[in-house]
């Protein structure tokens, strides 16, 4: 038991003074960043620019059958 009480007091010993270092060396760093101008030109391609027309709306490839429900009645009657 006594054995256990000076490894405590020792690892609290060690953990205080490393605590103690580690306040004493942290420095802080700063930064200082000066004004600098941006000179430039906008660069685009030559030639002229292009109007593109929108799409039309196309009709639907898609065709509705009209008699679907007869037909299929038609087709039930022959089985």
């Amino acid at each position: 038991m006594k054995r256990f009480g000076i490894v405590i007091i020792f690892l609290l010993s060690v953990t205080a003074s490393s605590i103690g270092i580690t306040q004493e060396t942290a420095d802080t760093t700063e930064y200082s960043f000066d004004d600098d101008v941006v000179e430039g030109d906008l660069v685009r391609p030559d030639g002229e620019m292009t109007v593109v027309r929108k799409q039309g709306k196309q009709r639907s490839l898609i065709k509705v059958r009209q008699h679907f429900v007869p037909e299929m009645l038609k087709s039930v009657e022959d089985i």
